[in-house]
């Protein structure tokens, strides 16, 4: 068996270029994650920034603030959960083999 070093290095640069372009591609990728039935709805990004919170008028009760932080975090879990399935999906696209992900630490997985 003959292995050429050169092939392996141009295997890994062309890799490294693809892992690259797929990290800028997660800044365009957006999960809507929702609770409370639509009353509080959040938005990350593929990198799990939490980019927009929208709280509906009628879901504020200075009362019920604590159930409102917790629509809010479950709200987050949703959108978190669906970014995670997108992850998973273009990294078995992206290398051709299901479950590539796992080789990746922190690429859809927590």
């Amino acid at each position: 068996m003959n292995i050429n070093p050169f092939d392996i290095l141009k295997n890994a640069q062309k890799i490294q270029e693809q892992m690259g372009a797929f990290q800028e591609k997660l800044g365009n990728v957006v999960a809507n994650g929702s609770a409370g039935g639509g009353m509080v709805e959040v938005d990350l990004n593929g990198r799990m920034e939490l980019i927009a919170v929208r709280i509906a008028p009628d879901a504020v009760d200075p009362d019920d603030i604590e159930i409102l932080q917790d629509l809010i975090i479950a709200a987050y879990t949703n959108a978190q959960e669906k970014i995670k399935e997108a992850i998973n999906r273009e990294m078995g696209t992206l290398t051709g083999i299901p479950g590539m992900q796992s080789l990746f630490p922190g690429m859809g997985n927590s």
